[in-house]
């Protein structure tokens, strides 16, 4: 169990509420994790993503993309607890490829969930949408590592289902490493219109995007090797809140 302090969590609810997302970057991400907790087993943290079992349930047969799992509980008051591992579920409204069905993935390890990285990202989280949403008391957390591979005959697709939403209320995706890749380029929809909203692509470890999922969908495009002989892969950190 982990308890948040308050934090300072900048102007980003005021950006969340005027568009609906917010883009992130680096060093003004760095300062606000520095302000909440400490990232001092970063590099084992970005390390274990070298250790995501394969995503067996993509649609299209791919095998490019890579993950673990892990579900929380977050209290208004600042607790966050680790709950049983469970299956990642959507229905087919919000994901036509995977939704509706149970999807089971390896858990995280316990050594990253209990690292100081992954707990500050959940307290400055916590800060976050809990100052956008005060009147939630406890929320559903759900953590995801992703790797996205790309190969010589096979772009990676960090999001195959295409322009969606997830089905919660916030969401944070945050860039761990990328290696040997071009594009994946992450783009903000209008819910109604689908209308272009804004892009941009996470470049350095720790730029972040910001996702009101009620108001905005969000997509990222394919992923290319520059150099096709070498590995090429992104590597994220996706954590979505959803009120209970």
């Amino acid at each position: 169990m982990t308890r948040a302090p308050v934090a300072t969590v900048d102007d980003l609810p005021a950006a969340l509420r005027r568009d609906g997302y917010a883009f992130v970057t680096h060093p003004r991400m760095r300062g606000l994790l520095d302000a909440i907790g400490k990232l001092d087993d970063w590099p084992a943290f970005a390390a274990s993503w070298n250790d995501l079992a394969l995503d067996t349930y993509l649609a299209d047969f791919g095998r490019y993309r890579r993950r673990r799992h892990a579900v929380f509980r977050a209290e208004r008051d600042g607790a966050i607890v680790r709950a049983a591992h469970q299956p990642h579920w959507q229905s087919r409204e919000y994901n036509a490829l995977q939704g509706g069905i149970e999807r089971w993935f390896e858990p995280l390890e316990e050594s990253i969930v209990s690292g100081d990285s992954l707990q500050t990202i959940l307290r400055l989280s916590l800060a976050l949408f809990g100052t956008l949403a005060p009147e939630v008391e406890n929320w559903h957390v759900e953590v995801h590592q992703f790797r996205i591979e790309a190969r010589l005959d096979e772009p990676g697709q960090p999001t195959p289902e295409g322009v969606h939403r997830d089905g919660v209320d916030y969401v944070l995706v945050l860039l761990v490493d990328r290696v040997n890749i071009a594009s994946g380029t992450t783009t903000i929809h209008a819910a109604g219109t689908r209308e272009l909203l804004g892009s941009f692509t996470l470049t350095k470890p720790l730029d972040a995007a910001l996702v009101d999922d009620a108001r905005v969908f969000h997509g990222v495009t394919p992923v290319e090797a520059i150099d096709p002989a070498q590995p090429a892969h992104r590597d994220v950190l996706v954590v979505t809140f959803r009120r209970r």
